[in-house]
């Protein structure tokens, strides 16, 4: 059985809503506003937004989380 777009992006707002307490902790946060291709767009905002480890949330933290528990995912883009 093939798993559409709509099921696949419920997986991803199950992950967000994990990873969503911590970087609001970190006075952040961060919500879903694509899926599209395989492809994950996220807008990271609050003190997030402008910190220096942004890439590293995203691509170490984020986008390796994503992927690991949604093998659809190929990555994962912050927009502003």
């Amino acid at each position: 059985m093939e798993t559409n777009d709509s099921d696949i992006k419920l997986k991803i707002i199950s992950v967000i809503d994990k990873i969503r307490p911590f970087i609001i902790n970190d006075g952040g946060n961060l919500e879903l506003v694509d899926y599209k291709d395989n492809i994950v767009y996220v807008r990271l905002s609050g003190a997030c937004k402008d910190c220096a480890m942004i890439d590293i949330t995203l691509k170490d933290g984020i986008e390796e989380l994503i992927i690991s528990e949604v093998p659809e995912v190929k990555e994962v883009i912050n927009i502003d």
